[in-house]
């Protein structure tokens, strides 16, 4: 069985560490090597609604990209998303890349736009993995967040996930 190279991204506005949580407990029983990049909390962007946390997680599946998709459904409406009645976001995970594709797959957009748009993907990102290429564009995450003139804010939250602290201590503001 073959293992593809991922990259997703997750955030929340409502019961922000407990939908971030849950959505990384479901995701570790279908992603193997699963490392999180920091956590970080920003305003919303698009919609009106308060701030979420967003993070990254790089791992491997065996599922292939429509059936990966189809699961992380699956998990945002176990987590309530789409709930009639819901007031926000409580959880979202978006594919960012399947291994190096590029182009559109089953309506599926590879790698995601908001890679290169917004920092709260493109930060962590380069935390993470700083020297994997994006598909597209051929550079480097490292490289594409020191160059990238994206004027939106973000802040380091502790984060805690079965045990471990995501967000290491010197990203955090000093008490």
């Amino acid at each position: 069985m073959s293992l593809t190279p991922i990259l997703l991204g997750l955030g929340s506005n409502i019961e922000r560490e407990v939908h971030l949580r849950a959505g990384l407990d479901a995701l570790a029983d279908m992603v193997t090597d699963m490392r999180c990049s920091p956590v970080f909390e920003s305003l919303a962007v698009g919609i009106k609604s308060g701030p979420f946390f967003n993070l990254v997680i790089a791992g491997r599946t065996a599922l292939p990209l429509p059936e990966l998709d189809r699961r992380l459904k699956f998990i945002e409406a176990d987590n309530g998303r789409y709930a009639p009645d819901r007031k926000g976001l409580p959880l979202d995970i978006d594919v960012l890349m399947y291994d190096g594709l590029v182009g559109s797959f089953d309506g599926l957009v590879l790698p995601r736009e908001e890679i290169l748009k917004n920092a709260f993907v493109l930060r962590p990102l380069a935390l993470l993995v700083p020297d994997a290429l994006h598909p597209g564009v051929q550079r480097s995450f490292g490289e594409l967040w020191r160059e990238a003139r994206i004027e939106q804010q973000l802040w380091p939250v502790a984060f805690q996930w079965r045990g471990a602290e995501l967000t290491p201590a010197d990203l955090l503001p000093s008490p």
